[in-house]
């Protein structure tokens, strides 16, 4: 699998303060250090994977690591180069080829990058994409939108030309628009969530839809149960429940079928700062298969791991 299909209890808890795991250090580009991470991708052996934007590179964090983390791709500083990254925003892990797939986002190019020991470049899978979010399914077909269209596509590793799946009709905030930035995910149906970041609001585009359903927020920016403020990374679980990382509002929700108008929040809401409990615009989130909950916290250029209860 490219994604970990975790189970989760609706009625789960989590730890309301973080374990800080990588950065925390102040901003930097020593590898203790991050620059403004974006998002995370977390591995069955729990190794994290992290775009560090502003350091133009991908980090990784192996589970009981006490030393500083590894540079896995970039880290040549700025450039267009097959050794660089410039500013990227997403990153993936595919176990099959053992390599990462990065949203190489101000070069306009997604890349792979083998995992292996001595690989010192990538190669190019897509380009002239304006991409920030990524994600593939089970049958190994890749998503990425493009925020400079408003849509979101799968391709076929390989092929340059991908079948349009969200948006595709001018950035808006009509049901089959979205707006400037989104992250996705997709679920074991191919149905395709987006958090849809400049209208406050997560869509959910069924697969073949000529347009999606909002399934959280959509009432405004706001702090309400109801509300969502810029609206960032999305993880879904088996059972169908969304996690979202409202970084506006500094916390981290869920939304259940039983929720339907209103989520709870699940980690944050404590304001702005950087406690253990409070977060600075969180970005990415994700899931380990235990349940435990890792929050890109990027304005304190950290990520936190937040333990089931």
């Amino acid at each position: 699998m490219f994604y970990l299909l975790v189970t989760i209890p609706a009625n789960a808890k989590w730890s309301q303060n973080g374990m800080n795991i990588v950065g925390g250090n102040g901003v930097g580009g020593a590898t203790n250090q991050l620059n403004w991470p974006q998002s995370l991708f977390v591995d069955a052996d729990q190794t994290v994977v992290i775009a560090d934007y502003w350091n133009h590179r991908i980090i990784q964090w192996k589970n009981g690591d006490t030393t500083n983390e590894q540079v896995v791709a970039g880290g040549n500083g700025q450039g267009n180069g097959l050794n660089q990254l410039n500013r990227p925003t997403d990153v993936l892990i595919d176990t099959e080829t053992n390599s990462l797939i990065i949203c190489d986002r101000e070069n306009q190019r997604v890349v792979r990058w083998s995992r292996l020991s001595g690989t010192t470049q990538g190669e190019i899978l897509l380009d002239k994409i304006y991409c920030w979010g990524l994600a593939m399914d089970e049958q190994k077909y890749l998503y990425a939108s493009d925020t400079g269209k408003g849509e979101i596509r799968r391709y076929q590793l390989g092929e340059k030309n991908g079948i349009l799946v969200a948006g595709g009709n001018g950035q808006g905030d009509g049901l089959n628009q979205l707006s400037n930035l989104f992250n996705l995910f997709v679920d074991r149906k191919h149905n395709v969530y987006v958090s849809d970041y400049s209208n406050h609001r997560v869509m959910k585009w069924n697969k073949c839809a000529k347009e999606g359903i909002v399934v959280a927020g959509g009432q405004g920016q706001g702090t309400a149960l109801t509300q969502l403020s810029y609206p960032y990374g999305i993880f879904v679980d088996t059972l169908g429940t969304f996690y979202v990382a409202d970084s506006g509002n500094n916390r981290v929700m869920r939304w259940t079928h039983r929720d339907k108008k209103q989520g709870t929040v699940i980690v944050g809401g404590n304001g702005q700062g950087a406690s253990t409990n409070q977060f600075y615009s969180p970005h990415g989130l994700s899931f380990d298969r235990y349940g435990n909950l890792y929050v890109v916290d990027c304005n304190n250029h950290r990520v936190e791991q937040f333990s089931i209860e």
